[in-house]
């Protein structure tokens, strides 16, 4: 019995051996048809050699911008208040979500290239293990980021009162218990996540003579086995509810807690300013303080949008084909992780203070250089 491939978008395999998508479309999903297995990269589709140099180019992004991240929040003033430190571990969780993202890309990439000679344990550890690291690395720096705003409002609900040494500790024990508990929302993944194998023929012309010495040659047709290896989620329609219940969670909540972080620093500050300075009216402090803190509500609108197609992309009706529209989906995909990259733009240079440091931290590498 011959096996016949499923022409359906709901569903990869063939006949004899099929799997229906969820909903959600995935890195596998979107290049599952542009790359030519058993072919050198050279010979790759445009879109894929394109994906691989957008790939490298964020990578390299994400590594300079954490790393000057990393140099700025290593000072030990700035980390006397839990802010600092929030920031440093959001450089190193920006560090490892852009590495995790690299690896994952050149891991589909390589592993559908050379199918046959990749074992399957390979396969398994790859489908278990990358995916879920990178959902637990972008979503603690999500949280971070918001923590990073929760605390600049009780510093400004506090005032003079506000107690450093507890914002310090406070912000350790967090960074302790929130990859704990981010893991306890993911942790389903590890279970529900798996490799879908099938075989099928391959048919391919051959030519061949069927006399010796003579020029006239005939067509016909052989096939060869072809091996089919995809990380699938084989989730029910509970898990998948909670699935997605946990997406909106990491992503909606702390754009939540920042912008109304924003918010209340603006319409706090402008109710000081306007007691404490009455010639002016309230909406001139408003108009002031909202300048002054723009990028305080800039910031988190600009994630979101970055973040939404992560969303968008993991809402998606497992019928849609991919490969349909591939640089749509995989725009979509890469956008996701722009933030990653961001944390030096998005943190450092518009503060004056953060900036300070990491100019002064530069000039003192340089001395020690000199000397």
């Amino acid at each position: 019995m011959f096996l016949v491939k499923i022409s359906s978008t709901c569903a990869i395999g063939d006949r004899c051996n099929s799997h229906t998508k969820a909903i959600g479309l995935t890195l596998d999903d979107i290049l599952r048809y542009e790359i030519l297995s058993k072919t050198s990269f050279k010979n790759q589709k445009l879109i894929v050699k394109i994906s691989a140099a957008v790939t490298m180019i964020m990578f390299a992004g994400g590594l300079v911008s954490s790393i000057l991240s990393l140099i700025t929040f290593q000072n030990k003033e700035l980390r006397k208040v839990g802010c600092g430190i929030y920031l440093l571990a959001s450089s190193i969780t920006s560090l490892l979500t852009m590495c995790i993202f690299t690896v994952k890309f050149w891991f589909v990439i390589l592993t559908q290239i050379n199918t046959t000679s990749v074992s399957l344990s390979t396969f398994q550890g790859g489908c278990k293990i990358i995916e879920p690291l990178l959902k637990l690395f972008l979503y603690v720096d999500s949280w971070l980021n918001a923590c990073v705003a929760i605390e600049r409002n009780v510093n400004i609900f506090n005032g003079v009162t506000f107690d450093k040494k507890k914002s310090k500790r406070t912000a350790r024990l967090i960074i302790i218990i929130l990859p704990i508990l981010v893991v306890g929302t993911i942790i389903h993944e590890l279970i529900y996540r798996g490799l879908f194998e099938y075989k099928t023929e391959k048919y391919k012309p051959i030519e061949y003579e069927l006399m010796k010495n003579l020029s006239m040659q005939n067509k016909t047709e052989e096939y060869e086995i072809e091996t089919y290896v995809f990380c699938i989620t084989r989730y029910s329609h509970f898990i998948q509810n909670y699935n997605t219940a946990v997406l909106f969670f990491h992503l909606v909540v702390p754009f939540i807690a920042n912008l109304y972080s924003a918010l209340y620093i603006i319409f706090a500050s402008t109710r000081r300013r306007s007691t404490a300075q009455t010639k002016q009216i309230y909406k001139e402090h408003f108009l002031e303080q909202l300048n002054e803190h723009k990028q305080l509500l800039i910031s988190p609108v600009i994630l979101l949008i970055l973040s939404l197609p992560r969303l968008i992309i993991s809402l998606i009706p497992g019928c849609v084909n991919a490969s349909d529209n591939p640089w749509l989906y995989l725009c979509g995909y890469f956008i996701s992780f722009v933030p990653s990259m961001l944390i030096f733009l998005v943190f450092v240079l518009p503060s004056n203070l953060y900036k300070k440091t990491f100019k002064e931290t530069i000039q003192s590498c340089r001395r020690l250089i000199r000397q």
